[in-house]
């Protein structure tokens, strides 16, 4: 059996390939089941979010698996193929450990995905799936995860517009998980905040957008609720963050508008983020007492002075992952020798067990004790060093060196 991870994610499919192989929860325990009812998958556990299906195996070859994900989804194997990646052993760990480290996410740096991660396995443990393998994989990976955190800075550099916005919200709102936030328009950069703000699990996210259907595939993704763009005005001021960033070619947020809003908060401050150019929030409403509005300009300048600190964090996860994998696969290949190394104290134990009886019979029939145990001495030895040194006598030239190379090391003769 071999380590493997397969899957795709955001890097590798677009949403509504994603879509169709999501593992739902309620359906994972008799997944794992099924994944490893044949002989050629030993140890399974799947990872299943928005923007990742990935499974992790202790398998003969991975294109079962990969065929199996295909037909549990009823899509063909060909139709799946070019969104998927197989990851053998070395490749597997490294892969894991970046995931639950917030290296591979869309979200850089999220800590969300470490508790999904944590869920499957937990999942996978109580489907009876998990092995000595991906149990020790998961375990290092957890482990791996937390020295990240807490040496470097991943997470605390926001390197994109989305990013930079949730921190600016952070600074304004004790928690964000007891504020409401409002979307204006339903496109990359909109679906980035989203991310980025979900993450943050707020009380409520809502979408408005010209589209309603649109809107809906977007909040539904964050378990929230989508608005038509025209009903704007009678919700504005239901939301304590507004994110906005639409096509239009005039403000969608004006003076009036906003005003309005505060007005039915009694004050309540909003904070704003307009991402669009041309702008959808009239520059006025940022002089406004109760809002804190910041526009690309304002982001741009707190991206810019995290991109150096990020890198420098990224360096130092890299290098922790590197470590870290090595040593996990030093560890598989010191159990791939588990059954050779069993094999051979088999042997040294019945060597043991047979001169032992040969010596309790000789006792039994009067034999001196001091000649039993030279003798018992003698013949263990001559069986232990039977099979090296007939090796050695048999091989010739570069094969005798090699084995007496060998032979000097394993006894320590030097």
């Amino acid at each position: 059996m071999t380590l493997f991870a397969l899957g795709l994610s955001h890097t590798t499919a677009p949403l509504p390939v994603r879509e169709r192989v999501v593992f739902h929860v309620e359906k994972l325990f008799d997944a794992l089941g099924d994944l490893t009812r044949g002989k050629s998958v030993a140890e399974a556990a799947i990872l299943s979010t928005c923007n990742r299906t990935e499974l992790y195996l202790s398998a003969e070859q991975p294109q079962a698996a990969a065929d199996w994900l295909a037909q549990y989804h009823s899509m063909q194997p060909g139709e799946l193929a070019q969104y998927l990646y197989t990851l053998p052993q070395d490749q597997a760990v490294r892969h894991a450990f970046r995931v639950a480290s917030g290296l591979d996410s869309m979200v850089f740096g999220e800590p969300q995905i470490l508790g999904q991660l944590k869920d499957a396995v937990r999942t996978a443990e109580a489907a009876g799936t998990l092995g000595t393998v991906l149990h020790k994989l998961f375990q290092r990976t957890f482990a791996v995860a937390k020295e990240v955190r807490t040496t470097t800075q991943i997470g605390a550099n926001s390197v994109s517009m989305a990013a930079a916005a949730v921190k600016l919200a952070a600074r304004i709102f004790p928690s964000l998980k007891d504020q409401k936030v409002l979307f204006i328009g339903a496109g990359e950069m909109i679906e980035l905040c989203a991310m980025h703000f979900g993450a943050q699990a707020p009380e409520r996210i809502t979408v408005a957008n010209r589209t309603l259907e649109r809107g809906q595939a977007l909040a539904h993704r964050f378990n929230g609720r989508a608005i038509e763009l025209r009903s704007l005005a009678e919700h504005l001021h239901e939301h304590d963050i507004v994110v906005s960033c639409t096509a239009s070619s005039l403000p969608i947020l004006g003076m009036g508008l906003v005003e309005r809003a505060l007005r039915a908060r009694r004050r309540r401050p909003m904070f704003m983020v307009d991402l669009a150019v041309p702008r959808d929030i009239e520059a006025e409403v940022g002089e406004l007492d109760d809002v804190f509005l910041y526009t690309l300009d304002d982001l741009q300048a707190i991206v810019q002075g995290n991109l150096d600190a990020r890198r420098s964090s990224l360096e130092q996860a890299e290098a922790i992952i590197e470590t870290q994998v090595g040593q996990f696969m030093h560890w598989m290949e010191a159990r791939a020798a588990v059954p050779l190394i069993r094999q051979l104290r088999e042997q040294g134990e019945a060597a043991r067990r047979h001169e032992l009886e040969r010596a309790l019979k000789l006792l039994q029939r009067g034999d001196e004790p001091q000649q039993v145990l030279e003798a018992l001495s003698q013949g263990l030895t001559n069986k232990l060093l039977h099979g090296p040194t007939q090796a050695l006598n048999e091989a010739a030239g570069v094969e005798r060196q090699a084995l007496a190379d060998l032979l000097e090391r394993l006894y320590r003769l030097k």
